[in-house]
């Protein structure tokens, strides 16, 4: 395998994996610090998922549709192996520690962009501006800093 596609490959597995690792950080928080499951859960798919299917998927009830999980899902997973290449172009030349610290700013600013930016374009998105939504992203910076500085050893 030559370098750069050695590097790519890393950079889609460190996205794939930070992408669940950050998302079970976000449920595990709302489990633990708010009483809004299933139905928050439902609810952020809902508003991934009117990115592709339009806002006629965002009203409530906010309950379980298969379509909707799918579709949401993927878009976090695209979403997280593009924003994983980025990261790694940041902190290849970085040792470790700093790639994680790295990874954890580049998570603050991941959230700044999607929460402050991409709202002018998806609205329904202001309404996931919380301290866990600031967390789960942090955690997927880091794990994708992670992830792709061991699997680029």
């Amino acid at each position: 395998m030559n370098p750069s596609t050695k590097f790519l490959t890393a950079a889609l597995y460190a996205g794939m994996a930070a992408s669940v690792l950050s998302t079970v950080a976000q449920i595990l928080l709302w489990g633990l610090f708010w009483d809004a499951l299933p139905t928050i859960l439902y609810r952020d798919a809902r508003f991934a998922a009117a990115i592709i299917l339009g806002r006629g998927v965002l009203p409530p009830p906010a309950t379980l549709d298969w379509q909707v999980m799918l579709i949401a899902t993927g878009i976090h997973l695209v979403l997280s192996i593009i924003y994983a290449i980025v990261l790694s172009w940041l902190i290849r030349p970085l040792a470790l520690k700093a790639s994680l610290i790295a990874g954890g700013l580049f998570g603050v600013g991941l959230f700044i962009v999607n929460m402050y930016g991409f709202v002018h374009i998806f609205p329904w998105f202001v309404e996931t501006r919380d301290w866990i939504t600031v967390a789960a992203h942090i955690v997927f910076g880091i794990s994708a800093a992670a992830a792709y500085k061991v699997l680029t050893r």
